[in-house]
């Protein structure tokens, strides 16, 4: 008689669910973070997983269903989160763009300076001549 293997056939395929499972959120997380839309079918490809699986999955469905009702709350013109700048770095741009005002309002006040020097020469030569 032989001997009942079905036992090694079920933990099998418990393993490969559940490592399906794992890309699956894993690569959930990594297309959210990287503010790209998460969609059944690019995660389904991203995870090596069929759509119809996805779909069969109701955590990963309802997660999948939040990120899009989620994104499409979120304003249009607001960058995703994982582009938006830190704060170090916004501090950075504001000092970088006050410098910038700085020197434009210097070169501002030396054109000034130079066109009245222009205009009083110009109004000495019409005088003298």
């Amino acid at each position: 008689m032989r001997s009942d293997n079905s036992r090694f056939i079920v933990a099998a395929a418990k393993e490969r669910r559940d490592a399906a499972l794992r890309r699956a959120y894993e690569t959930i997380n990594r297309v959210n973070e990287a503010g790209e839309p998460v969609t059944f079918a690019g995660i389904a490809a991203a995870a090596s997983v069929s759509r119809g699986w996805l779909y069969r999955q109701p955590h990963i469905r309802t997660e999948i269903d939040r990120l899009r009702v989620a994104r499409a709350q979120v304003s249009r013109s607001a960058p995703p989160i994982a582009q938006q700048g830190s704060e170090e770095s916004q501090r950075r741009r504001i000092e970088a763009l006050l410098e910038d005002n700085k020197r434009l309002r210097d070169d501002c006040r030396e054109l000034r300076e130079q066109v009245a020097r222009l205009l009083g020469e110009n109004r000495m030569a019409r005088v003298q001549a």
